[in-house]
């Protein structure tokens, strides 16, 4: 199995689906600080898209990124990507808490923007971005990994949408993440910069929480946001845990946290479980410790047909594919933005709630 230290430089192999055609699509990768930028362009142009440039203002990143896509070239600067009317949307990982600025410079200048998660830290960016994209009617679109960059994640999507299990009634997540403190930059240990825990990687679990339930209108029931163990780093949360109840009735809980152990192969055991009326999926989304080689993508349904596991590795990452038809017909059939939002909205409200009792000064 190949192993994978951290979740920043992961970029999972679906394959190609070819949907544009030459040069029908062009996008440039701008904002370099985050490593989803890597899995965001391949996903990207597994799907025929063309990416012409790429921009960061630390040159060396441009190399790194050079290195893995040689064949794009360096933009000399923002500008020139945001006046090329052949660039259709721009692809952004760059700080969390200056994410909103980069795509407010890209709605702005006609383009679409795919952002990786956090799309949002404060409330008052995405009420901004909200009123943004309804005024430009531009796409402001976040990079959800955990589900839309993850096979057996979207199959169980399909299976829940196809009511093999009947009407979801809870949804449990456990995503731990592997520190790598001294791989981290110095914004990942500023709060202000990185938004919290819940905000950062719980943002993936916010989003699954509204897909799987089928219902985009959630409220916090409780909230928390810990630092456990990194008492050098005050303003690092390590630990953070929520639980939701949609308007459909729904219960949803996760568990996040930065202690995943040295000897795991993968940057996390990532787990979900979706309980309903008529049956139960878990999937182990990054290891799976009851097969040899300990296979990735794996999901287990037990409903009405019985009991199966299904490798879901080879199935590919229909988000992308869904999302460059979506830029170039105006659709929604990869994620609808008010989806995106909600999600986002969620997440923020959970973090805040959590903030409340969160001391930076005296970690616990």
């Amino acid at each position: 199995m190949q192993k994978h230290a951290t979740g920043y430089d992961y970029v999972p192999d679906g394959g190609s689906r070819k949907v544009v055609k030459d040069g029908e699509l062009k996008f440039a990768a701008a904002g370099l600080d985050h490593g989803h930028i890597y899995a965001m362009t391949q996903g990207m142009l597994s799907t025929g898209a063309e990416c012409k440039y790429v921009w960061d203002f630390d040159k060396n990143k441009i190399a790194e990124f050079q290195k893995r896509f040689s064949f794009i070239k360096a933009a000399s600067s923002l500008e020139e990507i945001l006046s090329d009317p052949e660039i259709k949307l721009v692809a952004n990982a760059g700080i969390p808490a200056k994410r909103f600025d980069m795509g407010k410079k890209v709605l702005s200048a006609g383009k679409d923007f795919f952002v990786d998660k956090p799309p949002f830290t404060t409330l008052a960016q995405l009420e901004e971005a909200e009123s943004l994209a309804k005024e430009t009617g531009k796409k402001y679109m976040p990079y959800f990994a955990e589900r839309v960059h993850n096979e057996a994640a979207e199959k169980a999507n399909e299976l829940v949408k196809s009511g093999a299990i009947g009407k979801v009634l809870q949804v449990l997540i456990l995503a731990p993440h592997r520190l790598s403190k001294n791989a981290r930059p110095e914004w990942f240990f500023k709060k202000d910069l990185y938004g919290g825990i819940l905000c950062d990687i719980g943002s993936h679990q916010f989003e699954q929480f509204l897909e799987f339930t089928g219902c985009d209108e959630a409220e916090i029931l409780s909230a928390r946001a810990e630092n456990m163990a990194n008492p050098e780093y005050p303003e690092l949360q390590d630990f953070g845990e929520a639980l939701v109840k949609t308007k459909n009735g729904a219960s949803c809980y996760c568990r996040v946290d930065w202690f995943t152990p040295d000897g795991l192969p993968v940057w996390g055991d990532g787990r979900t479980f979706i309980l309903g009326t008529k049956g139960y999926i878990e999937i182990r989304k990054y290891i799976d410790y009851s097969k040899e080689g300990n296979p990735p993508q794996t999901l287990y349904c037990a409903d009405s047909l019985g009991v199966r596991r299904i490798d879901c590795r080879g199935l590919g990452f229909p988000f992308f594919a869904n999302f460059a038809l979506d830029i170039l017909n105006r659709t929604e059939n990869a994620m609808a933005q008010s989806h995106a939002f909600a999600a986002a909205r969620l997440c923020l409200n959970a973090q805040l709630k959590a903030d409340q009792n969160f001391n930076t000064k005296n970690p616990s």
